[in-house]
């Protein structure tokens, strides 16, 4: 017995022995990696702006208010496929984390088979098969069956922590894909907003439109007046005939655009061309909602695809590690326990039909790494490369947001300027008008004035379409939404 246990601990001091040289050997040979550091340091403000308060704290739903809208972006936020397929690729980076928890415990399996075998007779098997009677003094039976039913169990012990760095990695894999429903959800949010606000600057000019028509029909009655009172000629006639054909041509364009964006909000919305709810009216009553941006500072907390950035380095930074463990040795248990006889009558005889075994193994690569070293040196370069990312991400974020800032102070006071000059120019018809009337205007000039006036107006309704887009994307660029 004590020279038994003597026996034990050779073989233990022995294998720690070939572990140490297995690992110092692994170890001094590892190919330098270079760790990068994310920069996170952005401007102190944007501009000369102080606000603290950030827009993207704002619930969307408190921040449309239009409930035409809110009831679009609720069924957009069910039913668009983009989103689902995102909330898919979710389920299987937690599927992937479930697998990798799974390799750090144990693996048991049952086992049951039922076999025969013959050796053949000029073998050491078949010989000893021979001479040597298995039941009594009979001859051996041919063939011997194989009745084998037992529980099997398999086991790497993590001594290096690669298995549950790799567990971690694929958890922060996991968080990442979640930041990245966000920002389709912020992303699909902005997009039904932006095409809806479309949708209503498109009934406004159809209505601006309309009713030029009607301004310019009755103009046409007044010239043929005129030219049956020999006061102009056929030709005035003919131009305002070709005006008012002109126009009626802009509502079929408008229409179309119309009905390609309706079924653009409707593709959002995961469903078949069908006409979109609106309150068509409450266009030139919107006014866009004094923004507060907050600080830069703040982008980091609140836009969704800076936080999913940040947690593809923290991931990257652990597939280092676990490539790394791969140099190292790892040690294996494997352990069998049931019951095996080649007669069903001999199967739970106990313990002479009982079978158990268990072993342990080391193993280090040592020779033709080359694998392993690619591995390593990839999970570096993907690491830098996830660094790069972040701040392209960062960097990207603070332009979006200075520009919108920027073009809302811009579009609002480029619509007081507009909005003067369609109220000059729409007064500058009925003037035109009466000149006409009195034949103390040509009707060249009846026409420009009407041209002017119809194009002022669409670009007034174009302004305020704008305004509403960067209200929108500046919500979108703040990290709100989500």
């Amino acid at each position: 017995m004590k020279k038994e246990n003597n026996m034990v601990k050779k073989l233990k001091y022995s294998s720690l022995a070939i572990a140490s040289a297995a690992l110092s050997i692994t170890a001094c040979k590892l190919p330098a990696v270079v760790e990068k550091t994310e920069n996170n340091n952005l401007p102190a403000s944007y501009g000369n702006s102080q606000d603290t308060l950030s827009a993207a704290k704002i619930k969307w739903k408190e921040y449309f208010t239009d409930p035409y809208l809110n009831a679009l972006i609720d069924t957009a936020l069910v039913n668009n496929q983009e989103l689902n397929i995102t909330l898919q690729e979710i389920e299987m980076s937690r599927n992937e984390v479930r697998a990798r928890k799974g390799e750090y415990l144990p693996f048991v399996g049952v086992r049951a088979g039922v076999g025969a075998e013959k050796a053949a007779k000029y073998t050491l098997q078949g010989a000893l098969e021979e001479k040597v009677p298995i039941v009594d003094d009979k001859e051996n039976p041919k063939p011997v069956g194989d009745f084998l039913l037992g529980v099997y169990a398999n086991w790497e012990i993590d001594i290096w922590n690669k298995l549950h760095n790799a567990t971690k990695a694929s958890y922060n894999h996991f968080l990442a894909s979640m930041e990245g429903r966000n920002f389709v959800i912020t992303n699909l949010i902005a997009e039904v907003a932006n095409s809806y606000y479309e949708l209503l600057a498109l009934d406004n000019q159809l209505d601006i439109v309309n009713k030029n028509i009607e301004i310019l029909t009755s103009a046409l009655e007044i010239v043929k007046m005129q030219k049956e009172a020999t006061r102009v000629t056929e030709l005035a006639v003919k131009k305002f005939e070709a005006e008012v054909l002109k126009t009626k041509s802009m509502q079929y364009d408008i229409k179309q655009q119309v009905t390609e964006t309706e079924n653009k909000i409707n593709f959002l919305l995961g469903r078949y061309p069908q006409p979109i709810a609106r309150n068509d009216q409450s266009f030139n009553s919107l006014v866009p909602p004094a923004i507060h941006a907050g600080m830069p500072a703040q982008l980091l907390a609140n836009r969704p695809d800076i936080r999913q950035a940040e947690l593809e380095i923290t991931a990257a930074k652990l597939d280092i590690k676990v490539a790394k463990a791969q140099f190292y040795p790892s040690l294996g248990i494997s352990a069998a326990f049931g019951y095996q006889a080649f007669n069903p009558s001999y199967f739970l005889h106990t313990p002479e039909s009982i079978l158990y075994s268990l072993a342990g193994d080391l193993m280090a690569p040592l020779v033709n790494r080359n694998a392993i070293k690619a591995t390593y040196m990839n999970a570096s370069a993907k690491q830098i490369q996830a660094v790069y990312n972040y701040q392209k991400t960062v960097i990207n974020a603070y332009v979006e947001v200075a520009n919108q800032l920027s073009k809302i102070g811009n579009l609002e006071k480029s619509y007081d300027l507009k909005s003067q000059q369609v109220d000059a120019l729409t007064q500058s018809i009925d003037i035109s008008n009466a000149l006409f009337k009195s034949a103390r205007a040509d009707y060249m000039e009846v026409l420009m004035t009407q041209r002017d006036a119809l194009e002022s107006k669409f670009e007034l309704v174009e302004t305020k379409k704008q305004q509403m887009n960067a209200m929108v994307n500046v919500y979108r660029a703040l990290g709100g939404g989500w």
